[in-house]
């Protein structure tokens, strides 16, 4: 197994993110921002805490349910502050260390900034990291974590984002039933092997294993939702070739991180490879979308089954990632 080092002074404790044999090199940049154990618990704290939004009501795990792959369930759009609904499913948030951009549409390609949106969006915290910085001056606890973390109690934007940035970057999923049968401590189940023969055939280009995810934006035969309007990669770039391509996300964990698509239009896995089904003949979509599929319904139903070899218990009820109770 490989190591991703990362350095600390004398007053911290070092922290290792560790990469899967076979798994690619992460994207992330340590060296920037070296994880520390006290680190990592500084943004624990920070990303269960209500005290990052205006009214302290919502945090970061307010959309980011650990025991759902870090994202939310029970609705198509995220929720945030005084019951306003955001425009956008959120996206879950799993092996982070491995992605370059961020959103649906890639506006952010760098996880340390990533939390300047929900923070700032007056539809998710609607927060000024000012604000932010002096409710977290006035906390006797928070002046003791980031003195631990960083030396003294100063508290700043950059170390505020950095400690989120490490606990997040931990949060890595790897020890799935597939990972296992990868590893050869298990098999698949006969109707596991076919989905995974299916899934290799009509989904891998763009949902690549180890990760199940794309660094691409594609389109995904997707009818516009005309009450959202929303045209993904474009807003971001101005580029035509954009419109109507979002980000591919992660498959892990995907048995729990429903509702599917940007929009949450997708309940269950079903529905998502039944518009899959459905597509063909259209050249605007990637070659493997554009030819018919063709899946019978026991076709389907393997392919689920394979897709449910990707739920890593562990990650989900790891207590170390949960609420900190100290």
């Amino acid at each position: 197994m490989l190591l991703c080092l990362a350095f600390s002074n004398k007053f911290t404790t070092p922290l290792y993110l560790e990469v899967p044999k076979g798994w690619p090199k992460p994207h992330y940049d340590f060296k920037k921002n070296p994880l520390t154990e006290e680190g990592f618990q500084l943004g624990r704290h920070l990303f269960y805490d209500p005290i990052m939004s205006r009214d302290s009501t919502i945090s970061c795990q307010s959309c980011h349910l650990q025991q759902t792959g870090f994202t939310h369930v029970d609705h198509p759009l995220s929720h945030g502050i005084d019951g306003k609904i955001g425009t956008r499913n959120s996206l879950a948030l799993i092996n982070l260390a491995w992605s370059k951009d961020f959103m649906w549409d890639g506006g952010v390609n760098n996880l340390e900034v990533q939390p300047i949106n929900p923070i700032t969006n007056p539809l998710e915290m609607d927060e000024k990291l000012e604000n932010v910085i002096a409710k977290l001056q006035r906390s006797a606890k928070y002046r003791v974590l980031f003195t631990k973390a960083f030396g003294d109690e100063k508290i700043t934007s950059q170390r505020i984002l950095k400690a989120l940035a490490q606990f997040t970057v931990m949060l890595t999923s790897s020890n799935s039933k597939y990972d296992k049968v990868m590893r050869k401590e298990e098999t698949f189940a006969a109707n596991e092997q076919h989905g995974y023969e299916l899934f290799k055939t009509h989904c891998a280009v763009c949902h690549t294993e180890p990760l199940f995810n794309h660094t691409k934006f594609e389109k995904n035969g997707l009818t516009i939702d005309e009450t959202l309007n929303d045209f993904g990669r474009i807003k971001i770039t101005n580029k035509s070739e954009d419109n109507l391509r979002f980000k591919v996300p992660t498959l892990r964990n995907i048995q729990f991180t429903f509702p599917y698509m940007h929009d949450g239009r997708f309940k269950t896995l079903t529905e998502v490879i039944k518009h899959y089904n459905s597509l063909g003949h259209d050249k605007s979509l990637p070659k493997e979308l554009a030819k018919p599929m063709n899946l019978s319904d026991n076709d389907r139903v393997d392919l689920v089954a394979f897709l449910l070899t990707l739920t890593d218990k562990e990650f989900l009820f790891n207590k170390r990632f949960g609420f900190p109770k100290e």
